[in-house]
């Protein structure tokens, strides 16, 4: 029989709520709104669906604080991780939004209600001691703590919710199941035990072992539930893993597993997430939980360690398992033996037996580089599906991102690179010049910074789509600032899938050069102040640290600054 779910009761909101349904729609339109972010939308499917049992909103300050501090709601329920409505405090005063309130909540995507929030509380939260506390420090090389540094808005928003309806998905509907819907799955199938394994990358070969000899271990049967919300920056999308995860299903002994996906938006906290996820996986009725080594965890800090111990998760999910009542099956890791065709656990390997693995970073490399991926490690479904989202680095888009001042020569070498890329073939080629998508339709330097800051991300998102369409891009703004460059990349890097490839060319030509020769009169009319903004007067230009070429027309032509950028893609494969 399915366990019993966190709290006693699962809190199916949207059951709850279907009798008032149509009257909250219609109270919902007279209301002031919330636009949800990302986030706060996957939060909210999982509060309204009972998959975090036993929230019924998003935490009050009460809440939030003690679960900062001890992992437990204020009512001292076992809970880890806090689930919070971030507001700028400029849209509460806008709204008037005070304690007492009534707010809709809206679906960012289709801008449907979902909810009804009661506010109970608003509070500013100590954004350091949450990151400290919460992910072991405030270092932004985690990406939750980067979230909370540069995303997260002032004010928390506390207050339980009524719900509308629950947002509206397109893709694998069939295989979405609220944990009302599971439990019943599992009744009707007659399954008593249920082994859950949490994944946000593709399964290959020693997973299915894993969780075949987990089940056969305890009789039981296997729940595979990854993770389709938010994951880590730079993981394979989801529509891809699920692809994958439904070739695997196929080699599960029949009638064993069963694939069913979760909307979480993951916070890669390590331990605090393992407990998480154990109650969450409680309250969708499985009664083991796998707990791998390093347990969501979101790699190196920024000097170079890992954020936790490979098994600090296990020993706190350890440590609550009175709380939890959900049994933890410690992940074992799998290594292939040639020998005799086999995986098995790494600790039951007899001494001097030869073993072979690939790790993620491995397999990723292989992916990009088009390099053999052996049957011993993953099957020929899995390896085709992953091949389809990862063509060969000569099918690949990139980015070729050229930074530097005005009248640096920077404008001339994109459209040269332009030509020779066209020469080539292969790939649509796309150039971007100026601070905005259509530098024609602005005049230079009118805008301010922030304007031009917006006009970069707008630059940004068009290369990613182009990379990740198999385009060539050749941009070639100003960018003056390093926190817009670095925004520009990691959008290309997060979005563009397999065409993430982005590089960085400093045009360091000297500032004298540039206004010698400034035929436009740009530097002339700043200086005179007849115009503003204009790097190397009345803007500093903060140059790469880290470019990946950087080069200077007084003492390269701009044949051989070409040749060397395409040096440069053809070291990396992308020519």
């Amino acid at each position: 029989m399915a366990n019993t779910p966190h709290g006693g009761i699962l809190k199916d909101l949207v059951a709850r709520d279907e009798p008032l349904r149509e009257k909250l729609r219609a109270e919902a339109a007279a209301l002031p709104d919330i636009v949800l972010t990302e986030r706060q939308l996957c939060d909210l499917e999982l509060i309204t669906n009972g998959g975090f049992s036993p929230l019924e909103g998003f935490m009050n300050e009460a809440d939030y604080t003690s679960v900062v501090d001890t992992l437990h709601l204020a009512d001292g329920t076992l809970f880890p991780i806090p689930v919070t409505l971030d507001v700028a405090r400029a849209d509460i005063e806008r709204l008037s939004i005070t304690p007492g309130a009534l707010v809709a909540l809206r679906d960012p995507r289709d801008d449907e209600a979902l909810a009804i929030l009661t506010v109970e509380d608003i509070y500013q939260p100590d954004l350091v001691k949450e990151a400290v506390a919460v992910f072991g420090a405030n270092d932004p090389a985690h990406p939750s703590v980067a979230y909370l540094q540069n995303k997260v808005k002032d004010c928390y928003i506390g207050g339980k919710v009524q719900a509308i309806q629950p947002p509206t998905h397109f893709d694998y509907v069939a295989l979405r199941y609220t944990p009302t819907e599971l439990r019943a799955h599992f009744k009707k199938l007659a399954w008593r035990k249920v082994v859950a394994f949490q994944t946000r990358n593709p399964m290959h070969r020693a997973h299915r072992e894993l969780t075949v000899r987990a089940a056969r271990d305890r009789s039981a049967n296997v729940l595979i539930h990854p993770v389709v919300g938010l994951t880590k920056p730079g993981d394979v999308d989801h529509y891809t893993r699920v692809r994958v995860y439904e070739a695997i299903m196929a080699k599960y002994p029949n009638g064993m597993g069963h694939l069913a996906l979760l909307p979480l938006a993951m916070r890669m906290a390590g331990p605090r997430e393992a407990v998480w996820h154990a109650i969450i996986r409680k309250n969708y009725g499985a009664t083991h939980f796998i707990v791998g080594r390093d347990h969501a965890g979101p790699g190196k800090n920024s000097q170079g360690k890992d954020f936790y111990g490979p098994y600090d998760a296990q020993e706190l999910v350890t440590k609550y398992r009175d709380e939890l009542h959900i049994e933890m099956v410690p992940f074992q890791q799998m290594t292939y033996l040639p020998s005799t065709d086999e995986y098995m656990p790494f600790d039951e390997v007899p001494k001097g037996v030869q073993t072979l693995d690939i790790s993620g970073t491995e397999l990723r490399r292989r992916l990009k580089t088009g390099t053999p991926i052996p049957d011993w490690f993953s099957y020929d479904a899995v390896v085709k599906t992953l091949r389809e989202s990862y063509p060969p680095r000569l099918q690949q888009g990139f980015v070729v991102f050229l930074t530097g001042l005005h009248n640096s020569g920077k404008d001339t070498i994109a459209k040269a690179l332009q030509v020779t890329f066209n020469e080539q073939g292969g790939r649509s080629v796309s150039l971007l010049l100026g601070e905005s998508i259509r530098p024609d339709l602005d005049t230079p330097f009118s805008l301010t910074s922030e304007e031009r800051a917006k006009n970069l991300q707008r630059i940004g998102f068009v290369s990613a789509e182009l990379a990740r369409a198999g385009a060539a891009v050749v941009a070639a703004p100003i960018a003056p600032q390093r926190a817009a460059r670095d925004a520009v990349k990691s959008t290309v890097l997060q979005t563009a899938g397999a065409g993430g490839n982005f590089f960085v060319v400093h045009v360091a030509t000297p500032l004298a050069h540039c206004e010698a020769t400034d035929r436009k009169g740009v530097y002339a009319r700043a200086r005179k102040g007849e115009i503003s903004g204009v790097p190397g007067v009345d803007e500093v230009y903060e140059a790469p640290e880290s470019a990946d070429l950087t080069v200077d027309v007084t003492a390269q032509s701009v044949p051989e600054i070409v040749h060397s950028i395409v040096l440069l893609l053809e070291t990396n494969a992308l020519l």
